[in-house]
């Protein structure tokens, strides 16, 4: 695909500085890119590498603009910008229309729709316009994916559970298996609680690589739209995630925990059950949330958890135990001596 600097402003907007004739076929990271490729300037500490750029043109912020050697394009967001050319440069290649022969369907496809290779898609399952499910995927009975959604290969989709529009799901993942509901008997044995709610997500919504998301006990597990979840995820039972929140890899969120809109979490970080986070909260990396979180902010530590500013403010205070102690023992031994002295 070839467009024009002035081809992709009147698309997406900002402003060209230079010559907006110029071409471009792909879009690359300032040091690997060449002519006839953009690129991106998004990260300050990268700012070195725009002088020595070989890219036609570069998407810069307005105070950058001045030590641009190239064309650029100028908008107050490059990395915004940067993803929005991305996709337009690079479209997926969709398969082709239709279903596979070897696939198993007992529900309704929408004429768009593109079914691999060894799927079974259950009775009462609805999939809808422009669809892909590609090889070896499962939609259980009375499942629903709304149009455009894209599941690739091996996803599984539990009985009862719906997708809406647009949404992204990854290899490997499990949408509405069973929670981990038990009751303890007297001799300590386990009870299986059954787990009849189910696994309702929204549109716009991507989940990643072998990510899954419980079904509710008795209520629904909800997942708003606009959420990303990253790889190796775990939503337990009845969690509420509110709409664009996003949670990198290995993040682990127990039953009933209900997270607010616009929420971040690190990798690894840990959400116990039954608790409540509040919109516009930002978890860092191997965080423990152990009690509820009421209010927005930055939130970093183990146990006990803390804002962010005054946990960075304790830390800095424990790496220097060690001369502390020193200090301390050496006061101890001088309070003794004008003790004795006295």
């Amino acid at each position: 695909m070839v467009v024009t600097l002035a081809e992709i402003v009147a698309r997406l907007g900002g402003e060209v500085a230079g010559d907006g004739r110029i071409e471009v076929t792909a879009i690359t990271t300032l040091d690997a890119a060449g002519p006839g490729q953009l690129s991106f300037l998004a990260n300050p500490k990268y700012r070195a590498k725009l002088a020595t750029t070989k890219a036609s043109a570069v998407i810069v912020a307005p105070d950058v603009l001045k030590d641009c050697p190239t064309a650029a394009i100028v908008t107050p967001q490059p990395y915004l910008y940067f993803a929005r050319v991305a996709q337009w440069l690079q479209p997926r290649q969709r398969p082709p229309v239709g279903i596979h022969p070897s696939a198993v369907v007992e529900g309704t496809v929408a004429d768009s729709a593109s079914i691999g290779a060894n799927v079974w898609i259950g009775p009462g399952a609805e999939i809808g316009e422009r669809v892909v499910v590609e090889a070896n995927g499962s939609i259980g009975n009375d499942c629903h994916v709304g149009a455009d959604s894209w599941l690739h290969p091996g996803v599984a989709m539990y009985s009862g559970c719906r997708i809406g529009a647009r949404a992204i799901i990854h290899s490997g993942v499990v949408i509405g298996a069973d929670g981990f509901g038990f009751a303890r008997e007297t001799d300590g044995s386990w009870v299986k609680i059954p787990q009849s709610g189910r696994v309702l997500i929204g549109d716009d919504v991507e989940i990643g690589a072998n990510t899954t998301i419980d079904r509710g006990a008795l209520e629904d597990t909800v997942i708003e739209d606009g959420v990303k979840l990253d790889n190796q995820i775990q939503i337990g039972h009845n969690v509420h995630i509110g709409a664009h929140t996003a949670m990198a890899g290995c993040v682990g969120v127990a039953g009933s925990a209900r997270i607010g809109r616009r929420c971040t979490f690190g990798g690894a970080a840990m959400i116990l059950g039954h608790l409540e986070i509040a919109d516009d909260v930002n978890i860092s990396s191997g965080t423990m949330i152990a009690k509820s979180v009421p209010n927005a902010g930055n939130y970093t530590g183990w146990v006990p958890f803390l804002e962010h500013a005054d946990w960075l403010k304790n830390f800095s205070r424990v790496r220097h135990l060690d001369s502390m102690a020193d200090k301390i023992r050496a006061l101890e031994g001088r309070l003794a001596e004008l003790e004795k002295k006295s």
